[in-house]
């Protein structure tokens, strides 16, 4: 890594200085359980000092001109890319991912910068005369103010980038929540952005040192306009809870169970290359991943047999090792999590076709896993964060359908068919906010993001992306 990486900052950063906190966290490599690096965390005294920052800072923050966020937001994509290699190398050590899956994630990452720095010139009013005609009506967005943004372990750059971006280009001050696991990647993007030209206080990053009260102190809190959280859904109802006594507006992506349906006239070959990409991009610990292998009964046993073959290919090892496609899960706590839910799938009944069991040694490590299930049996309604694939048998398109909508969750569903019109028609009646066909992955900076059912409320990237931090206001003009 660049000598930038190697002594990365690691205090709180707040009214756009660096500062220590109430205390330390250890930042653990899950590939060989090292310690990487000791973060400071934020007692009540930073958290409150943190939201005072970017409250005094809104006001200037809001009126600066468009173009001039747009400008410190495009240099921000700069940086990034310039940095690729250094920032990827930095993600792979704290959160176990290999090297090319981290490169993409950066890559990414910023162009959600490049994205939103053109959309900050472009968010459209409207102006027209009532339909009775006594007034023109005028309807103008404007930033809703500050914005705490939570962020997940599992993609640690490009979820801060898909909230800092769109906050930045709206107007909005920011408190940047990152997950305990993965909080380097955090402060190096905060840096990116304080190198970029963002003023102070504008961008303020916390690591509360008790993470609940201090989130619900700080929501409970009159400055405090807005809420983005990317997690689990447990977490987000109890956001929700917390959001209601302010009635705060809040965005929420929450956890997915995601569908990969292949119909019996697919390309098998080509389902198989797209399911690769579906289930372990990230080593499947990315809430968009194929979770459920729903496959036609005369293309079953054809679709196993290939799939099982691609993932056993997969070289296991630690994220920066040359040539290492599958790394570490993010800790043992987690590793311990999918093994657990694939020992449960065994003991009802499931037909194990590659992996399955815990390695040994050192390190967060589960082996690639393939595994036939009945409909019935549990591990499908569980999101599966790792590289585990169950694979389950259905007799026709209505089937799959029903087993595909049988979840509390709503993010992404795939379908694979050879007749695009038949494809169509399963996809519009799939309930979930995101449809993939014929494709292993989908996101897009462009595109809006967000789920359907318990997946989440609103949507992240595309034209939808920027209107989460903006207020609507309507202004009726005597004529």
């Amino acid at each position: 890594m660049s000598a930038r990486y190697e002594n990365l900052k690691t205090e709180l950063f707040i009214d756009g200085k660096w500062l220590a906190g109430d205390g330390l966290l250890d930042v653990i490599d899950p590939s060989d359980e090292s310690l990487i690096a000791q973060v400071a965390t934020a007692g009540d005294k930073e958290c409150e000092a943190a939201l005072d920052a970017a409250d005094r800072a809104f006001g200037a923050w809001a009126k600066t001109a468009p173009r001039v966020r747009a400008e410190i937001l495009r240099k921000a994509f700069e940086i990034m890319v310039a940095e690729a290699d250094q920032l990827a190398t930095l993600i792979s050590r704290e959160n176990g991912k290999v090297f090319s899956d981290a490169k993409g994630e950066v890559l990414y990452a910023a162009e959600f910068f490049r994205w939103f720095s053109e959309e900050a010139v472009r968010t459209p009013g409207d102006f027209r005369p009532s339909p009775s005609g006594d007034k023109q009506i005028i309807v103008m967005h404007q930033p809703i103010g500050v914005s705490l943004l939570i962020t997940p372990w599992n993609f640690p750059a490009a979820m801060a980038t898909r909230k800092l971006a769109p906050a930045l280009a709206a107007g909005c001050t920011v408190l940047l929540k990152p997950a305990g696991e993965t909080p380097l990647t955090a402060i190096a993007i905060v840096d990116i952005l304080h190198r970029a030209g963002v003023p102070a206080g504008v961008v303020n990053y916390i690591l509360p040192s008790q993470t609940g009260p201090m989130i619900s102190r700080l929501m409970h809190d009159p400055r405090l306009k807005n809420v983005s959280f990317t997690g689990s859904t447990a977490v987000g109802k109890i956001l929700i809870r917390e959001s209601a006594d302010l009635v705060l507006r809040t965005s929420l992506e929450l956890g997915g169970n995601a569908p990969f349906i292949v119909l019996e006239d697919a390309n098998v070959d080509e389902a198989v290359k797209a399911a690769m990409i579906a289930k372990m991009r990230n080593g499947g610990a990315a809430c968009t991943a194929a979770n459920r292998m729903i496959v036609g009964k005369q293309v079953a046993a054809e679709f196993t047999t290939k799939f099982t073959a691609a993932m056993a290919a997969l070289k296991v090892a630690p994220g920066l090792t040359e040539g290492a496609q599958l790394g570490a899960s993010v800790s043992i706590k987690e590793r311990n999590k999918i093994a657990e839910l694939v020992d449960s799938a065994k003991n009802h009944g499931a037909e194990i076709h590659l992996g399955g069991q815990r390695p040994t040694g050192p390190g967060a490590f589960y082996p690639a896993t393939v595994l036939s299930v009945a409909a019935d049996n549990p591990i499908l309604n569980e999101e599966v964060f790792g590289p585990v694939a169950p694979i389950v048998t259905v007799e026709s398109d209505e089937e799959a359908i029903a087993l595909a909508n049988a979840t509390e969750y709503g993010l992404i569903s795939y379908v694979f068919s050879g007749d695009l019109a038949r494809a169509m028609r399963v996809a519009k009646a799939l309930e979930a906010g995101m449809v993939a066909i014929n494709r292993g992955v989908i996101s897009d900076p462009a595109a809006p993001f967000g789920g359907f059912k318990q997946s989440g409320l609103g949507r992240e990237g595309g034209f939808d992306g920027i209107h989460e931090f903006l207020e609507t206001k309507y202004i009726g003009v005597e004529i």
